[in-house]
Formats: C-alpha cells, structure tokens, sequence
C-alpha cells in the first residue's frame, strides 16, 4: 500500500499543475509593441546578419551559451533499463531540472528514437547549432562509447555521458581521499571491480590516468572475469582484460585493497569482506541496494572506508556533485571540450573540498556537530554550498591550460565569487530543512488532525520521517480520512473531549488551572478549557508529551495564539515573542519580521525581535545581515517611525555589537548593494548580502510577505514564531500541505535546537 502511495504521489507530482518538470521562460521585456518588433520582426533580424558574418556572435546574440541538452535514447535508465526514448522522458526532465538548480544552467531535454548509434550521433549532430554543451544519459554500452567517441570528434562544443565520467569523477575524488586515509598509493593497489558497463570502464579509465596500474585492476562481469581469454569484449573492455585466473568475484576479491561495485546488491558477503587487506576501500555503488549492506560492512570491518550511492550512508557518490559545475566551468569559458584535464582537475577540486573546513550551513543541514575529513567523509555533501564556486573555476582553469577555452577567464578568483552570488539558495534550503529534521525526528501535535490537508501533511512527515505525529481530533473522523488517504501507520490519536483520555485531560487541566488561578481562570473554566484542542496541545507540549505542536488551519491566527501565549513560558530575556516569515527567493532565502504578532512596536520590542531574526536565521546555518527598515535612510527623516527605528539599532549595538545590522533604511538601499555602497558606504551593511528585513509595524510586514507570495509565486515558510521555549507555531489560514510539512521541519529543528539548548543549560541568546 505504501509503495501504491509513493508511486501515486510520484504520478500527481509529475502531472500537477501542470504537465512536467521544465517549461521555458523568457528572458527579455515583451509588454509593448516595440519590445515585440525588437524580440522578432523587424528587430530580430540584426542579430541574425552578425551571426551570419561571425558564428561566434552567436553566443553574444543568443542563449547558446548556457544552454544544454540532455540527450537519450532511453535504452539503459537507471534501474529500469531499456524503456524507449518517451519512457525516458521524466528522467531527462528531472536531469534537466538539476542543471538548472544546482548551477544556473537552462536545458532541453532531447529524446531521440533509435537504436542505431549512427542515427543517434547524425541527430545529436544536426541539432548541435542550439547548444552550448551536450550531455549524454541513460545509453546502454557498448554503443555509449563510439557514440561518445564519434560527438567528442565531431563537435566543437562540450560533450560528456554522465553516465560514464560523472560517476568516474565523484568515485576517483573519493578513492583519492580513502587512499590517503589509508595509507596506499595508488599505483600499488589491487582493485577488483564488479560491473563492466559504462561507469565502471570510465572509473577504472580514469584510476589509470591517475596513476593506478592495469595490472592490479581485476573487472567482473555477469559472465565472470573480463580476462584475455574472452571473445565478448568491446575495445574499452580489452583495454582492461586480465591474465589472472580468478574463477569467481569470491576468489578475486582477496586480497584486494579496493573493491568498486557497480552492478547488483548483496553480491559481497562478509567473508569476502573479511579476506580483503587491511583498511579495505569499498565503493558499493548499486542502487537501490548495494552491493554489500552498509551495515554489516562497517559490523565486520572497523577498519573499512566505505562509500554507497545512497543518501542515508555516509560518503554518497552521487553524481550532482560533478555534472553541473563541470558543464558551468565548460560553458563559461566556451570550451570546445570536456577533456581529461577538466575531469581530472574536477576530481581534485572534489576531493580537496572534503579537506576544507566545513561551513556550519552544511554541519547543520545533516544534522553534525563537526563533520570533518576522515573514513566517514571522503567527499563533501551535495547540498555544500561552495561546490559551485570550487569546481568551475578549477574546470575552466584546466580548460585555458590545455587549449580547450574559447574566451578565457582573466581573474578565476573574482570568477570564483561571482559564481557563489549568481544562484540564490532559497530553493535549496527546504531540502536542508527537512534533511535536517529527518536526522532526529520529533513528536510533533497536529491539533486539527481531522482536517483532510493537515492529515495529508502528517501523512507526508510521517512516511517521509520528518516528525512522529500525534493527531488531535474526533477518532473515528481521523480514521476514515486515514483510510482513504492509505495512511496505515499506527500512529497515537487523541481525541480531547473523549472519556477515554479523562485523566489525562484532567490532570492538564489542574496544572492549568494552577497556572493561571490568579488570572481569573476557575477549574471548571479549566476543565472546559482542556477540551479545547489548541489548549490540549499546548498542555501536551509543556508537560513534555510532545516535542512540538502545529495548528491554526482552520481559525484565525490570534484565537490560536492566545492558549498558546497563555501556557508556553517565554524564553529568558523575551518580554514579547515575535514571528519571522522566510520567503524563498532567487536571491535567496530573505527573512521578514514581525509578520504575525505585534501590530506597533516600540523600539525595544523592534530590537528584540531583530535580535531572534538573527539567532533564527544561524538556525538555519547562514549568517545573518540584518536591514532595519523605514520610510528613510539614516535620519533624512525626523518622526516618531524613523526615531523609533534608529533607536532600536543603538539598543541592539550595545545589546549584541557582533549581530550585523544597521538601518533605518528604505528597502532598496537594503536589498541593492551597489546603491547602499554608492550613497551610503559608512553603513556596516556595504558588501554584505542582507537577509534579514525588520519592518517598523506589522501592516507592513505582513502586506509585504503576501504581496511576494502572490505576485511573484515566492515560496514562504512562516510564521514562525520567535521567543517561545517550546516550539509551537502557527499555521496561515487555509495552508497548502506543502506549506505544513515544511512549517512540521521548521517545528523539528526548533525542537532539536531547544532540546540542545536547554540540555546543556546553556544561556539564551535573547539579551
């Protein structure tokens, strides 16, 4: 059943809202008449007679020059084989859809109908004018390799089978690294190698280039050893066939320092494991199983380093970390070529990234204290942030070396800059939130639990193991939705006003009525009180019977807010909670405050607030700069607003002198950095990206986060409520199920942070 739910949400993800993954956007003005004739008739024509007179203008004129396509003939798609060019589509959408999220780079995805490598190369040939680069996938081998071969030699322009090298590169990055951790070099170890396609040719072509011996190399395929004796071999695999007389993997893999899988699961067992040499290098790279369980491997070897293509196991080779830095060095320098040069100067950049010092933003993305070079991280992560300002500029490097680059790249360094500003990261940080969440799961209560779309997204959390939820509401409304929804999991259902839960609702309601006896609350108010959901929740929360609490889907903000405001104590310091909204945009995530709670704050209270945008922004691993924001910039004006404002910022320089913030200032002095530095190259914001924006009332914050999300579709995560020692926060009226998981993976992660917090009796941060 749960299969049937991953393959239908997998379905409707594809088809809704609408078909596909890509569409293509324009890039220029096209409101008016004379925006039209300049796009085409008569005004297109200009262009086209300079390109006529020089092709190179082509990449002047034109968006060849980040362009890519992404080529198949869906003969050998991972996992499902040969399932034709159409079957193959969604995979090429999907390839298409990385490039462009990873580094910038816009794709078509190109599926052509044959077989015959001959046609497929003359296709791939015929269209190439539109590109700027082209990228192979899912072709099955032998043919993959004289089609590569034929492109390579034909075209003038960046050819590569990720297939085949992007897997070669990420692995041969880690084979450095596990090399160095264990002592080997590399041209004296026995490598044993199960799989003979495609990838595993290139890997051990490139083991080679890097110094390995061909005669330490030992492949297996379906048929046994690729030995000299074999009749079935292409080139490439002759290239590497063996003398020795291995009869089986079993036979073969003793002794051996590295073994590199790339075929099926469960073909390694632990006694093979046991008869490699000491700190063995295994690479079990099948997917979805490898080819020995990750588990048993390090269970039997303690000296193993150990790498998978999956993402819940350390040192994932997965190929995002090359094929999108790789094409954007390429492209940049309009290089004719992927050569060997670029590939190998890919691997380094790779593999010295992992010796770096890891930016908190990664530690927390996956949930580390300190992850550093070592057995369990011979790579980096593939949501690190600086593999786009590492691998292009060493790709373009090696492309001006070995004569490849067309328009060469003076200063890689401001290159290199460049490249870490051009791609916002608000798109990526959902996938940091929730893989963070997932590393320590929490309790989370759904007070509105019999809502279809709040179930939907308990459902999400659950099976995506995001959060453990517990679900509020009539019992046999939530079990009917359950079944419909195929939500099988038996997961703890409450329903507040039932008999059944009476003591427990009972003794909340003591604590509660203790809590707020002086306040005008009687025990029968109290009694009456608890069969609220909202108070239930937030009792459940205090008590410690959860860990986090969500609601607010079907009733206004502030009838949620006040059980809430009357049960949760404040963090220490916090005279006023506060709330963020994070809205995602393409310069990156941008953080607006107060959204939700004060209507009229004075200047402490705006100060305060600033200060819990800044400690929920290092939440989430980025460092905070922070514009306080008015109708003028440092004093042009003299009101209340602006005195109120300015003197907030002189509370929050002696409160917190290392949180980077500075204002009064209009909003596009804070969000143009070149303005800001032209009029005003005093402020403490100049060259600083800001993140965080401090508006001087709630109508203004609040009508400017809905105006982002409605107008120009910004993806928001928020309110979240800032200044509560228990993470409960508050769902927009009427929010989509996407909107609720990830306000879920906002509650986890705020309960990680106060679980650490106040474990360690460490100090609040709130001055």
């Amino acid at each position: 059943m749960k299969r049937d739910r991953k393959r239908q949400a997998a379905l409707v993800y594809h088809a809704k809202p609408q078909p596909g993954k890509i569409e293509v956007v324009p890039t220029k003005k096209y409101a008016s008449q004379r925006d039209l004739s300049l796009a085409y008739s008569p005004g297109v024509a200009e262009p086209c007679k300079e390109i006529a007179q020089n092709k190179e203008d082509v990449y002047k004129y034109t968006s060849k020059g980040n362009l890519v396509a992404v080529i198949s003939n869906g003969t050998a798609v991972l996992g499902l084989g040969d399932i034709g060019a159409e079957a193959s589509k969604p995979v090429m959408e999907g390839k298409s859809l990385l490039f462009k999220i990873f580094a910038g780079i816009d794709c078509f995805d190109i599926e052509v109908d044959t077989k015959d490598p001959e046609a497929f190369i003359q296709t791939v040939k015929n269209i190439s004018p539109t590109f700027g680069g082209i990228n192979l996938e899912d072709i099955k081998a032998p043919e993959a390799f004289e089609i590569e071969r034929r492109l390579k030699e034909e075209l003038d322009i960046p050819v590569m089978h990720d297939d085949q090298h992007g897997t070669a590169i990420i692995s041969t990055a880690a084979l450095i690294n596990a090399l160095e951790l264990a002592e080997k070099d590399i041209d004296q170890v026995k490598i044993v190698v199960s799989g003979a396609g495609s990838a595993a040719m290139a890997c051990v072509q490139l083991y080679v280039a890097l110094g390995a011996k061909k005669e330490n190399i030992h492949l297996f395929d379906i048929d046994g050893l690729v030995s000299t004796n074999r009749k079935d071999l292409s080139d490439v695999q002759k290239a590497f066939a063996s003398d020795a007389h291995y009869t089986s993997l079993r036979e073969g893999i003793t002794g051996a320092d590295v073994f590199l899988g790339l075929s099926v699961g469960n073909i390694v067992d632990s006694e093979m494991l046991l008869s490699m040499n000491e700190n063995p290098i295994v690479f079990a790279m099948a997917n979805p199983v490898p080819e020995i369980d990750y588990q048993l491997a390090v269970n039997t070897r303690s000296d193993i380093i150990m790498a998978t293509g999956r993402s819940d196991h350390p040192n994932q080779v997965n190929n995002v970390l090359g094929f999108p830095y790789i094409f954007r060095g390429a492209l940049d320098v309009r290089a004719t070529a992927i050569n060997e040069a670029m590939k190998i100067a890919a691997v380094h950049a790779i593999a010295n990234l992992a010796k770096e010092i890891v930016p908190e933003q990664v530690n927390i993305a996956y949930n580390e204290t300190h992850l550093s070079f070592g057995r369990t991280y011979i790579i980096p992560k593939p949501f690190d942030h600086r593999l786009i300002s590492t691998i292009p500029p060493a790709v373009a490097k090696a492309a001006m070396e070995s004569g490849v680059a067309r328009k060469p790249i003076e200063d890689l360094e401001e290159y290199s800059v460049e490249l870490a500003d051009r791609l916002g990261t608000g798109n990526k940080l959902i996938r940091l939130l929730h893989n963070r969440a997932k590393s320590t799961p929490k309790r989370v209560v759904f007070a509105e639990a019999d809502q279809l779309d709040v179930l939907k997204a308990a459902q999400v959390v659950f099976e995506e193991g995001i959060a453990i939820p517990i679900l509020l509401g009539d019992k046999e409304v939530i079990n009917d939705l359950k079944s419909d929804l195929g939500f099988e999991a038996d997961v703890l259902i409450l329903d507040p006003k039932s008999e059944e839960i009476k003591q427990r609702r009972n003794s909340y309601a003591q604590s509660y009525w203790e809590m707020r006896q002086r306040r005008g609350v009687t025990l029968y108010t109290a009694e009456k009180q608890l069969k609220e959901r909202n108070y239930f929740a937030a009792m459940m929360l205090r008590n410690g019977d959860a860990d986090a609490m969500i609601s607010g889907y079907t009733r206004k903000y502030a009838s949620v807010l006040q059980p809430i405001l009357e049960i949760m104590d404040k963090e220490e310091g916090v005279h006023k909670i506060s709330s963020t909204n994070v809205m995602l945009t393409d310069r990156g995530p941008l953080f607006l405050s107060d959204t939700a709670i004060t209507p009229n704050p004075d200047a402490r209270d705006l100060a305060l607030s600033a200060e819990m945008t800044g400690t929920v922004i290092k939440m989430f691993g980025i460092t905070p700069n922070i514009a306080m924001l008015s109708y003028s910039n440092f004093g042009s004006a003299n009101n209340h607003s602006s005195r109120k404002i300015k003197e907030a910022i002189e509370l929050l320089h002696d409160w917190c002198p290392d949180l980077n913030i500075d204002g009064e200032l209009q909003a596009d002095f804070a969000l143009n950095e070149q303005m800001l530095k032209d009029k005003f190259s005093f402020s403490k914001l100049v060259d600083k990206k800001v993140n965080g924006l401090i508006f001087p009332n709630l109508d203004s914050a609040n009508i400017t986060y809905k105006l982002m999300k409605e107008l120009y579709k910004t993806e928001s995560i928020g309110p979240i409520i800032m200044g509560l020692k228990q993470p409960a926060h508050i769902l927009q009226l009427g929010a989509s199920v996407d909107e609720i998981v990830n306000m879920t993976a906002v509650a986890v992660v705020d309960a990680q942070q106060k679980e650490t917090k106040y474990s360690d009796n460490e100090p609040s941060l709130i001055a």
